[in-house]
């Protein structure tokens, strides 16, 4: 029977040769000699076509085509005869692109920028009079990860460089016309939104606003040559513009993304052949209504509020997303997507949603996406990213490769015998999250899910398998370090639930026969370990707002101190009004824990979303004459000291008003702090019970106005004291 494939033995005296066709191939056939060799016993020869008649005949023949053929832009060929193999494409990258999965077919793999896994090969083969091309399932492809930022990482899983394409990246308005130059003697350049002129945001509809821009474009993009984009886009800030001309737009098109294409087709017209960039985000959403998008606008689609535990299809809440989504399929000139695929406010907490990426990115493409950013921790190592980075890779250029496969043969490769264990980590740690059929979001974090899946059973069950992948891989030390990487997790997990859980079984304090709060012995200790560790790793921040390791243990020992001894500690709490569910926290006990609020607003404060808190506190003529409450501020999440405070007392079967404290106008502030308020009166310990109304702000300051927001007050701690009051008080 003939032989059907070819084989290139890998055996002593064998020689073997690598061909290239023109001066431009040479590079790839170097690099494709460079893996082969470090795998064969006699180095691979490189020849020019030109000097085959004095060379061995060659297996391995590379070529540039050249091709100015649009279909030739994006793909590249492997194909072979009886006795050669030959790689094609139209330029360089696309023919190291073919190098490298050639070399992959045949057992390679890159899994991290710094680690390669080189087969013990006895030969290799490729089918003969085979032709095989291949097509990407996205004609653009970022992914925004840690390995990415290494050239020879993106050349060899095809990744394309939003920084070296785009001359301007991401929210741009703020650069093309910018406020402080602006804003101050021209404030019509600016939206109208809410009554007033605001520096967030552009009018789509002033015509100088357009001259202004494409002027600054003009500019931006003769300094970069080499890029292929630039980005026309709105602020990260849902402020738009409500003057009369916009809002006519606005009520023609569908919204304020009918302004913004209004707006978007004049430039793009003056810049036919630019490729021109902006994000469907926030206010900008849904596609336009009867409005025609420019061929080269390119609209990159937002969808930051998904339920990231389910894959989209499975998710019943999905259906109007999914309506959307096809709607931009059929709207926009060229629809790419910006994939949230992290968790934002907690790096290195456990996200289980990389079971949901295989069935997205089909989705995706089969909806008409032709490109996608997908942002990850940027240059942080974070939860899994190295097999985040790896599976994402590889479904930004093939959709259909068999996910479960190569998780698994990554897991192989990158754990060794820790692999089982891992893979049935993140098993279990999926199918709790699944189990609690709850949300998953981006902004979430280790105190949200206490009670889906990270749970102190769940927790254990976690902390037991990673100890088995940990010890069957002891004597591994770069496998072991890798294990330690993993377990910095369940390490940050734990500790931001025990300042959640406070003196409670998990928390971080005990109470001493005095009744302080004292932290658990060698806990202290544990986060120093941490903090260093990460160091170590590379993790040099924990979340996008870049909180450090170092910063964190900082915050550690703080709250540390942020205790009180008082005596308001065992008194029954009651809320007359119910704080936002989301934000209920451990309910009303929280508020005369001992334990006071640090800057986290997930961690012991109370809130009410735009309405007023009453609190009763069942006081039973204790003797008192002092209370002080704790106010959180931070503005942009929309946090606000509230306006007053007002006491009553009940006595007699009758509320009496005691007093009101009246709070200093608010400021434009974006620290996060907390704000203490001491109320002093002797007739406190007259009453059976004392009532707290807390006046929230009434309405948003012009600073933070948004539609759709209100303000927000969040209280902790409600501290009662008996002070020695002097006779001049």
């Amino acid at each position: 029977m003939a032989q059907s494939n070819i084989i290139i033995e890998n055996k002593s005296g064998a020689e073997n040769a690598i061909q290239y066709m023109d001066e431009n191939a040479k590079p790839a056939a170097k690099i494709l000699k460079k893996y082969l060799d470090k795998s064969f016993l006699n180095p691979f020869i490189i020849q020019n076509s030109t000097e085959i008649s004095t060379q061995i005949t060659p297996t391995i023949h590379l070529s540039i085509t050249n091709s100015q053929n649009k279909k030739d832009k994006n793909t590249f060929l492997i194909k072979s005869d009886d006795t050669a193999i030959f790689l094609a494409a139209a330029n360089e990258k696309l023919l190291r692109y073919a190098v490298y999965t050639l070399l992959e077919n045949w057992g390679f793999r890159k899994f991290t920028a710094k680690d390669l896994y080189v087969p013990k090969l006895k030969s290799v083969i490729f089918p003969k009079n085979t032709t095989q091309i291949h097509i990407p399932s996205f004609e653009y492809r970022v992914l925004f990860y840690p390995d990415a930022f290494d050239e020879d990482f993106r050349d060899w899983h095809k990744l394309d460089w939003h920084l070296d394409d785009f001359s301007i990246w991401g929210h741009s308005f703020h650069t093309l016309l910018p406020p402080k130059d602006f804003f101050k003697s021209n404030p019509d350049f600016f939206a109208l939104y809410e009554g007033k002129r605001r520096p967030e945001s552009l009018c789509m509809t002033n015509e100088t606003v357009v001259k202004n821009v494409i002027k600054k474009m003009n500019q931006i993009i003769s300094d970069n040559p080499k890029a292929t984009f630039i980005s026309v886009s709105q602020n990260d800030d849902a402020v738009y513009c409500e003057c009369d001309k916009c809002k006519s737009l606005n009520e023609k098109y569908g919204g304020p993304q009918g302004s913004l294409y209004f707006f978007m087709n004049k430039i793009a017209k003056y810049f036919p052949k630019t490729k021109i960039a902006t994000l469907a985000y926030q206010h900008t959403y849904k596609p336009p209504l009867y409005l025609k998008i420019e061929p080269n606008i390119y609209t990159l689609f937002c969808p930051i509020e998904l339920n990231r535990g389910k894959s989209i299809l499975k998710d019943p809440a999905n259906k109007s997303f999914v309506k959307i989504m096809q709607k931009w399929g059929e709207t926009a000139s060229n629809l790419y997507l910006w994939d949230y695929t992290v968790q934002f406010s907690s790096y290195l907490s456990p996200f289980p949603n990389i079971h949901t990426f295989s069935d997205n990115y089909k989705f995706f493409k089969k909806n008409n996406v032709k490109g996608l950013f997908v942002q990850g921790y940027a240059d942080v190592p974070g939860d899994f990213s190295e097999l985040r980075q790896y599976l994402l890779a590889k479904l930004l250029w093939n959709t259909e490769i068999d996910i479960e496969a190569t998780t698994n043969d990554f897991l192989k490769g990158f754990y060794g015998n820790a692999a089982p264990s891992i893979k049935e980590y993140l098993t279990v740690l999926t199918q709790n999250q699944e189990n609690s059929n709850r949300n998953l979001d981006i902004y979430s974090g280790p105190i949200p899910s206490r009670n889906t899946f990270l749970t102190p059973k769940a927790m254990d069950q976690y902390d037991q398998l990673l100890d088995e992948a940990a010890m069957s891989v002891n004597e591994d030390p770069v496998l072991y370090s890798r294990i330690k990487e993993l377990r910095l997790a369940l390490e940050y997990v734990f500790f931001e639930q025990s300042k959640f859980y406070g003196k409670e079984q998990h928390g971080m304090f005990t109470v001493n026969i005095n009744g302080e709060k004292e932290v658990k012995p060698g806990l202290n200790e544990r986060v120093l370990k941490f903090a260093t560790m990460c160091n170590e790793f590379g993790i040099y921040e924990l979340s996008e707002d870049g909180l450090s390791p170092d910063k964190y243990y900082q915050n550690w020992l703080e709250i540390t101190k942020n205790t009180a001894t008082h005596l308001g500690e065992k008194l029954e709490i009651n809320f007359l009004t119910p704080p936002t569910k989301e934000y209920s926290g451990k309910g009303s006990a929280a508020l005369v824990d001992g334990i006071q609020g640090h800057t986290d607003y997930n961690i012991n404060w109370i809130g009410w979303y735009g309405n007023n808190p009453e609190i009763e506190i069942i006081t039973n003529n204790l003797d008192f004459n002092s209370i002080r409450m704790r106010f959180l501020n931070n503005q942009r999440n929309w946090i606000f000291i509230p306006q007053k405070v007002t006491l009553f007392g009940y006595k007699n079967e009758k509320w009496n008003l005691i007093t009101e404290k009246k709070i200093v106008n608010l400021i434009e502030d974006y620290d996060v702090n907390s704000n203490e308020i001491e109320i002093e009166d002797p007739s406190f310990g007259t009453f059976e019970k004392i009532k707290l109304i807390v006046q929230n702000q009434e309405d948003l300051p012009i600073w933070r106005k948004r539609k759709n927001k209100k303000p927000m007050v969040m209280i902790d701690e409600i501290e009662l004291y008996n002070k020695k009051i002097s006779q001049d008080e």
